[in-house]
Formats: structure tokens, sequence, C-alpha cells
């Protein structure tokens, strides 16, 4: 039976864990709340709010490494603090950007701070949690989901009457809940981790191998997926807004995020039932398409119904996509894959971000901002029901 002071630094390991997946996404999704405020003071066109918005992507793709080699080097309490700080700062520094330059380069050291944590919170969990390793991932991922939320939920009703509605503000006051959770990882981290382990050698391969085709079915599937919730995040309130309904952005934006909990909380139940099946990518695929053209034609507050449910339909593929790389892949080779994954679905995203920024610009015509998201969601179950056919996924229950 565990001692009191085990039992207690698990609790501790635990909290900062959750609190740390709450920094993976709560200063991004702070900007869709204010995304028309600062289209409108700095005069920004469609397609650099799909720049802006492709930046936390891109940085994921970009600066992912910078995390393993953080870890080796320091270690994972201060890797974790500095990439908390880095969140923070660059946070903050976007509430001071008296243009648009300013704004994207805040974002991107905001952005790179997000892309360092991410590959060092399984190592974490590792490491502080090394016999719960299950609960660790699932608390951070539901940390991650948890700042999504709050920032969306919070931003307008709460946060911009108290500044002043001031979205330059509004962003810096998002930042202080993260420069205290560094400080709280600093302060009450366990410090057992090592910079330079005796006994723990570094991979002899960690560059993704390019020729391996999984690689690319497998980019192919998560850049769907991953383009579809940064661009509908993006592109949804100032479309709302050229529709004349700023009124319901919060509400929308809400439940697009809001809709990926229950996703969460079922597959918890079902998700080993439908481990390596391709039919549910084909019908979130379905569904996404379905939702995307009801937010385009829903009349008055249904695009609040179909926001939800769009978030439930990505959030379900994106959990079921992260376990086919450990599924498909040798023991050696799963890090190596996720990295490929992950390169290419981020870049992509942002490539899908600006196309769909300069299909309303050119035409004019906001909903075609929301045309290449369709051709994602279609992409998603055909990429799938191609995986099917050369036998990493399956329809049926297993021989």
């Amino acid at each position: 039976m565990p001692d009191q002071t085990t039992t207690e630094r698990t609790w501790v390991s635990a909290t900062l864990i959750w609190l740390a997946g709450n920094g993976l996404r709560l200063t991004i999704l702070a900007v869709p709340p204010v995304i028309a405020m600062i289209r409108d003071e700095l005069r920004l066109s469609a397609t650099q709010v799909g720049l802006l918005s492709s930046i936390p992507p891109a940085m994921f793709a970009i600066a992912a490494l910078a995390g393993s080699l953080l870890v080796s080097r320091l270690g994972v309490r201060v890797a974790l603090v500095g990439g908390l700080s880095l969140v923070a700062l660059g946070s903050a520094l976007r509430g001071a950007s008296p243009n648009f330059a300013m704004l994207l380069l805040t974002t991107i050291v905001m952005s790179a701070g997000v892309a360092i944590m991410q590959p060092i919170m399984p190592t974490t969990v590792r490491q502080w949690l090394p016999r719960h390793i299950g609960l660790g991932t699932a608390l951070y991922t539901n940390g991650l989901l948890v700042g999504e939320i709050l920032a969306v939920l919070l931003t307008a009703p709460l946060v911009l009457p108290l500044v002043g509605n001031d979205w330059r503000v509004s962003l810096v006051a998002w930042s202080a809940p993260i420069a205290i959770i560094a400080v709280a990882v600093y302060a009450f981290a366990p410090r057992t981790d090592t910079s330079h382990p005796a006994h723990v050698a570094l991979p002899r391969k960690w560059l993704p191998d390019w020729h391996v085709g999984l690689v690319w079915r497998l980019g192919a599937l998560f850049l769907c997926v991953n383009a579809i919730y940064f661009s509908a995040n993006a592109f949804l309130p100032i479309f709302l807004a050229s529709r004349g309904r700023a009124d319901l952005i919060s509400d929308a934006l809400l439940a697009l995020n809001l809709g990926q909990l229950p996703a969460s909380l079922l597959l918890l139940v079902v998700a080993g039932r439908l481990e390596r099946r391709a039919w549910p990518y084909v019908l979130s695929g379905v569904v996404s398409l379905v939702c995307l053209a009801g937010i385009v034609w829903a009349p008055g507050s249904g695009v609040i119904a179909w926001a939800a449910l769009l978030g439930f339909s990505d959030a379900s593929a994106l959990i079921l996509g992260l376990t086919l790389p450990p599924l498909l892949c040798r023991v050696d080779d799963v890090a190596r894959t996720s990295a490929g994954m992950f390169t290419l679905s981020y870049g992509g995203a942002v490539l899908v971000a600006l196309v769909c920024g300069a299909a309303w610009d050119l035409s004019g015509i906001p909903a075609l901002a929301f045309v290449p998201l369709a051709l994602c969601a279609v992409t998603l179950g055909a990429v799938s029901l191609g995986m099917s056919r050369i036998g990493e996924l399956r329809f049926g229950s297993p021989a």
C-alpha cells in the first residue's frame, strides 16, 4: 500500500499534468472570440485571417522536434516550464501588437511554446506517473479540451466586459493563467528526472521514413481532421459576422469546442471496440460534410447545433486516429512515424486555411471559405477506405 508521501506526490503530479494540458490550447482559442474585433481594427482581409489562424498548426509541424531536444538536454521539468513560459510571453505580447506583422510574429512565439510542449507531455506522464500512464495521458488530453472550452466560453461574457471590451487586454489576461501554471510546475513538480540518464540511449532513428506509404496515409487522414478543426474556428466567427449574426459568434464557437467533450467521454468506453475500423472515419467525414453545409445554410441559431455536431464528429476521428501509429507500426517506428504524421497534417492544415481565405477574398462569397473543408471531409472518408483495402483498417470484426 503506498505511503502518504507517495500518494501526495501522485496527486500533485496529476494536477500539474492536467494544468499543463490546459496550456496546449488555452491561448490559441482565446483568439476566435475576438477575431472579428482584430480584423476590424487592423483591417485584415480573409486571407490574412487565414494566415493568422495557420500559424499554430504551422509551428506544430516545424518546432515539435525542439521539445524532444529540450527534454534530452534540460529534463522534463525545466523543458515544460520553458514551453509554458514561451506560451505566456507570446500570448501577452500579442496584445501589444501595433500591426498585423507584429501580431504574426508574437503568435509565432506563442505557438512555438505550444509546439515544444506537445512532445514533452508524453514524457512528462511517463516520468511523473510511471504507474498511471493511461490516467496521465487522459488527464492532459482532458486539460487540452477544457482549455479550448474555457477560452471560448468565458471570453465574450466575462473577460471582455472586465477589460473594457479591449481585445488586446483580453489576450494579455489569458496569458496570466499560463504564467501561473509555469510557476506551479517549477515550484511543485517532481525533481527526480535528470538531463542525461546514463541508462537511456538516444533512438538510432528519429527522422520519419518518407518512403513508407503509411506515413503519408496517416498524414493525409490527420490533415483532414486538423484542417476542419482549425479553419472552422478561424472562419466561423467572421462568416457569422458577414451574415449579420455576430450575436451568434460566442455560442457557435462554444458549441464547436464543447462538442468535443462528449466524444472524448464516449470513446473512453468504446474506443477499444473501434480500433483499426474504417467506418468511424467514413462516418466522421459524412457527418462533417453535412455539418459544414448546415453551417452555411442554417437559418439563425441552427448554426449552433451544426457547430456542436461538427466538433463531436471531428474530435471522434482525432481521438481514434491517435491510436493508429502504435497499432500499425513496429515499436521502434511509432515515434518517428507519428512525427511524420504530425508534420504532414499540421503543415497541410496551414495550406488549407490559406486556401479557405483566398477562396473568400477572390470570389467575394463568404460561403466558399468552407468548400476546402468540405473537400477535407470527403478525403477523410476516401483515405480510410483506401487503408481498409490494403488491410491497415477493416470494416468488420477481426478474423
